[in-house]
This record gives C-alpha cells, sequence and structure tokens, in this order.
C-alpha cells in the first residue's frame, strides 16, 4: 500500500510523471463519452469535445512552467468552447480548476488572488451564458469549486514554506551544533598544547642546564657531577608525573584500554611554588621572592594560570637573561592577583634562541581567565613581566613576605613594602 510518504517521495523526484499521469486522466474523462455517446446528464458529445480534450491534455502538461499563461488558455478555452458549441466543456471546466490549484501553489499570493478572481468569474459568465441563469446552483457552484481548488493550493504551499523553513532551520543548527565542535575542539587543542609547552618546556631547560652542568664537573669533582644527575633524574621524574594525567585525559575519548582507576595528579597551583622555586635553584637560577597581602584559596583556574605563568617566566628568564638571577613578586590583592617577574635581559641571546610561544601562552592563560599580562623591557635593560588575574573579593593584604631563597619565609621590611 502506498502511504503519503510514498507518494510525496514519488510526485517530488518525478514531477513530470505526475502532470502526465493527471493529463492523462483528464483527457480521457474528455474522451469517454465519445465512446458512449453521451454525457452522464444526458448531453451528446461533438467534435469539439474531443478538441477541448486534447487541449486540456497538452495545457496541464506545462502547468508547472507556465501556471498563469496555462490558466488564462483554459479559462479562454471554456469561453470559446461554450459560445461555439452552446454548452460549457466539462473537461476543460477541470482543466482550469487544477491550473486554478497550481496558481495558487506556486504564483506570489496577491498575483494568485487576482488570477483566481479573475477565474471565477469567467466561468461564472460562462455557465449563465449558458443557462440563461445568473442564480442557478451551477453559478453558485463555481464559486465554491474554484475558492476550494484556490484554498488548497495555498494550504499546501504554506505547509511547503513551512517545511522548507524547518529543514534550513534544522540545517543552520546542525552547521551551528558542528561549528561549535570546531571550535571547541580547536580551544581544547590550544589548553593541550599550552599545558605540553609549560610542562616540557621548563623541565627540559632545567634538564639540559644540569647535564651541562653535570659534563662540566664529571672528571674534576665527581660529587657535584652526582648532585648535578639527581636533578636531572628528579626533574625527568616530575614531567613523567605532569604528563602522566595529560596523556590519560587524551586516551579517555576513545581508547577502550585506558584504566579508569588511573589516580591522577592534583592540577598544579601555588601551594607547589616552593618545589618549583627549589628546582629553579637547583639548575642555578637564584629567585629573590617577595610576596604581599594574606594567601588564600584560589579558584583551580586562577591557580593554575598563575602557576603556569610563574614557572614559565622564570624559565625564560633562567634562559635568556643575562645573569642567573631574577625577582618574583606575588601579590594577594583584595580583589586581584599581581605577579611580577623581572630579570637582566640578554637581548642577543634571546633573539637568537626565543620563538615567542612562551609568551604567547601566558598571555592567553591570562586573558582566558579574565586577567591581563603586559611584557616588555625597561629602560635600564631589564626584562619586566606583569600579569594580573581577577580573585574573589577578600579583605585587605594583611601581611608581606619577603625570601631570598624558596621555602624560606622572613618578615617584611620597609624597603620591601615599599617595592611591591
Amino acid at each position: 500500500m502506498i502511504g503519503p510518504a510514498s507518494l510525496q517521495r514519488v510526485t517530488g523526484a518525478h514531477p513530470r510523471l505526475l502532470d502526465a499521469a493527471l493529463a492523462t486522466l483528464v483527457g480521457g474523462i474528455g474522451l469517454l463519452p465519445l465512446l458512449f455517446g453521451r454525457w452522464p446528464d444526458g448531453v451528446r458529445p461533438s467534435s469539439a469535445d474531443a478538441v477541448a480534450a486534447a487541449a486540456a491534455f497538452l495545457l496541464l502538461l506545462a502547468r508547472r512552467r507556465a501556471p498563469l499563461p496555462v490558466l488564462a488558455l483554459t479559462v479562454l478555452g471554456e469561453v470559446a468552447f461554450t459560445v461555439l458549441a452552446s454548452y460549457p466543456s466539462r473537461v476543460l471546466k477541470i482543466a482550469a480548476l487544477i491550473a486554478v490549484y497550481t496558481v495558487a501553489r506556486t504564483v506570489r499570493r496577491r498575483t494568485a488572488l487576482i488570477a483566481v478572481s479573475g477565474t471565477a468569474l469567467s466561468l461564472y459568465a460562462v455557465i449563465t451564458y449558458a443557462t440563461d441563469s445568473a442564480a442557478g446552483p451551477e453559478a453558485g457552484a463555481v464559486f465554491a469549486w474554484t475558492g476550494m481548488f484556490a484554498a488548497v493550493g495555498a494550504t499546501v504551499r504554506t505547509w511547503h514554506d513551512y517545511a522548507a523553513a524547518m529543514e534550513e532551520r534544522a540545517l543552520r543548527a546542525e552547521a551551528g551544533k558542528e561549528e561549535e565542535a570546531r571550535r571547541r575542539v580547536a580551544e581544547e587543542r590550544l589548553r593541550i598544547a599550552r599545558e605540553l609547552h609549560d610542562v616540557i618546556a621548563h623541565h627540559i631547560a632545567l634538564i639540559t642546564i644540569q647535564a651541562g652542568v653535570a659534563g662540566h664537573f664529571l672528571r674534576g669533582r665527581p660529587d657535584q657531577a652526582e648532585v648535578a644527575l639527581s636533578h636531572i633524574r628528579d626533574a625527568g621524574r616530575t614531567v613523567l608525573d605532569e604528563l602522566g594525567p595529560l596523556l590519560h585525559v587524551l586516551r579517555q575519548s576513545g581508547d577502550e584500554t585506558t584504566d579508569e582507576a588511573q589516580p591522577t595528579e592534583p592540577v598544579p597551583g601555588l601551594s607547589r611554588l616552593g618545589g618549583l622555586l627549589e628546582s629553579l635553584t637547583a639548575a642555578g637560577l637564584s629567585v629573590r621572592h617577595r610576596q604581599s597581602g594574606h594567601p588564600r584559596p584560589l579558584p583551580t583556574a586562577i591557580d593554575l594560570a598563575a602557576y603556569r605563568v610563574i614557572q614559565e617566566g622564570l624559565t625564560n628568564a633562567h634562559k635568556h637573561g643575562a645573569t642567573a638571577e631574577a625577582d618574583l613578586f606575588v601579590d594577594y590583592g583584595p580583589d586581584e592577583l599581581r605577579i611580577r617577574i623581572t630579570n637582566a635581559l640578554d637581548s642577543g641571546l634571546c633573539a637568537a634562541t626565543g620563538t615567542g610561544h612562551g609568551l604567547t601562552g601566558m598571555r592567553e592563560r591570562a586573558h582566558a581567565v579574565g586577567g591581563s599580562l603586559n611584557a616588555g623591557a625597561d629602560a635600564d635593560g631589564r626584562f619586566r613581566l606583569a600579569v594580573r588575574l581577577p580573585l574573589p573579593t577578600a579583605g585587605p593584604p594583611t601581611d608581606t613576605r619577603t625570601s631570598d631563597r624558596p621555602g624560606t619565609a622572613l618578615p617584611a621590611t620597609a624597603a620591601n613594602g615599599r617595592q611591591g
């Protein structure tokens, strides 16, 4: 059994086949009375009925390509047939009603309203001429049939417009989902690349420096070389520990062999700042660490951003600095966390080895949490990195801590307070 959906697929895929079938049906209706010798109402057919059937067949074949001309020709044919044969043509009337449906279905509504109204008046005049009665049932039926076919055409038009609008909306929604998915993938890839850069660049720089130290002391002072090698081992273990959770997250999307119970390291934050400074001190970088304000728990994203910015900033200071010294200042303000890193700049080394990815990554981290980053060389030849990260509202700063070595807290001095 052919349902409405199947019929719609067939007619939508082969509209000319539907037109040919409809034209054949209407033309056949016009030829049947010639075979039986009379119409159902007793009127005997003539050769004009055969011409009308052929005209209706040809016109209906072209109804999609030229709906208005087809409607006009069927109405004119009906008028001419009625004048010549003294009775209206049933076939041309049916063709005219089908043309009315097509016009209401395809032509602009205002044009269709004018064409349908003209058709109804023309057919009413034909019936009035043929029956010599302007108020007979046949004359009134003309308006009813014309209005019904026009209403069906307008309804089908509205339904098709609605279906097209829904399809377009669905396509736009699907395109929006794909665009959102691509944007999220790009953001996640950028985040992962930033994490990999921060983790690997810092520890590989320390490993490279300690390897040079070990090579320098290998023959003359093997005890110092052993210390450097232990630092290399510690840095390698640390980078593996930090890369493990990141790679575990990457495997979760489609790797069936992923161990769901694999433990993950806590997200790095300022609570691990002491260990970071110790590793840099072991690598030969002297960091003067000063802290102002009241330390407090930070949101995870801001805590991670602050740690990574300090890690990358001090690593760059070690790699590109003219001396193995850097100043780190961390200020817990009421509504923002301020980080400042300064070091003597070796412009020649920085230009030769720097790629700018680290600075770009730090700026992106700051912007991602609503903060800002400014970096550049001062007039005195020192490079200054200043970062501001928003914090939840807290009370005013209560203390200031200064340390020349990581992990040590000293009472604040007046000079340090002025520098902060």
